[in-house]
């Protein structure tokens, strides 16, 4: 069964009650819930990951190389605009990956309008809310089995 990791960056741990009219009131817990839901529909296996320290980003995209993931979802959150590191740890892994943002980052504030991952990203998935993660299992799962 192929194996998709989710990653989600810094405070995205408080969705749900972080600034609701920007990033919905829809939990990370939720967000998890569905995917796993949904990629036992696709026949893929979800594992979700979060962490506000981009070291443990990094880690557990190293950590990628080993244990059989095929391809990421990534919600580099703030660090979209900041992690050069984080960016050459996607680069270092080879394997495909979907960014993922929960607000239209082209309609918010300058500085979010640039993306350090978006350039590696097969999609870019932004503007949407919850149902972005939804898309992007979507997206990978037909990518792994050849579909699109």
């Amino acid at each position: 069964m192929p194996r998709i990791l989710v990653l989600h960056g810094p405070n995205l741990n408080l969705l749900g009650s972080r600034e609701p009219d920007i990033y919905g009131s829809t939990t990370l817990a939720d967000i998890d819930r569905q995917l796993q839901a949904l990629g036992s529909e696709l026949g893929v296996a979800v594992a979700c990951f979060q962490s506000n320290h981009e070291g443990a980003l990094i880690d557990r995209v190293h950590a990628a190389r080993d244990d059989g993931t095929d391809y990421l979802i990534i919600n580099p959150a703030g660090y979209t605009h900041t992690s050069v590191a984080l960016r050459d740890a996607l680069a270092a892994l080879d394997r495909p990956f979907v960014e993922v943002h929960l607000s239209n980052v082209h309609r918010r504030e300058a500085f979010r309008r640039h993306s350090y991952f978006s350039d590696l990203a097969q999609a870019v998935i932004s503007g949407c809310g919850a149902s972005g993660y939804a898309f992007a299992l979507r997206f990978a799962s037909e990518k792994l089995a050849g579909i699109s």
